[in-house]
């Protein structure tokens, strides 16, 4: 068998999952969780107890990390859950662009230009005024499953 049989796409992200399995009933109030598909944080757990041969149900409350609604999902505490790989990166903005997008300097020295500006108006007002002012700003971007958002603000002291 030649070479050309065996084709296999690169992936830049080694393969990595977005989720790993964990069993509901060890998921506990603000650890993360997937409802329908969406990275969420919990923020409320219960767990009842069901009758002769059933299972012990855990019921989760959680609120999206990147649009902040609320969703609810109940789960048989020993099925598995799918619990989101959430990572959360210090960035300094060096720009504010036109078309709402943000250039971001990272821990290496390369620019990062394919973030927007948060949706969330106190945040965003936050920036805008920092910027302007003409402060160092050091922003928090949380990814998880593929997406990112910028979701904190600090000030590191004037240029």
């Amino acid at each position: 068998m030649s070479d050309e049989e065996h084709h296999f796409e690169s992936k830049a992200d080694a393969g990595a999952s977005k989720t790993y399995p964990q069993q509901a009933g060890t998921i506990r109030k603000n650890g993360y969780i997937v409802i329908k598909g969406r990275p969420c944080k919990v923020v409320e757990v219960s767990t009842s107890k069901t009758g002769k041969h059933g299972h012990a149900k855990c019921h989760f409350v959680a609120i999206d990390i990147f649009t902040s609604k609320k969703l609810e999902d109940i789960v048989p505490s020993s099925h598995n859950c799918d619990v989101p790989h959430v990572n959360r990166t210090d960035y300094q903005l060096i720009d504010i662009s036109e078309d709402g997008f943000v250039s971001l300097l990272t821990e290496n020295g390369n620019t990062k230009d394919d973030l927007r500006l948060p949706t969330d108006e106190n945040l965003l007002a936050q920036i805008k005024d920092g910027f302007a002012e003409g402060k160092d700003l050091v922003v928090s971007v949380m990814s998880a499953m593929g997406e990112e958002q910028i979701n904190a603000l600090k000030d590191i002291g004037p240029k």
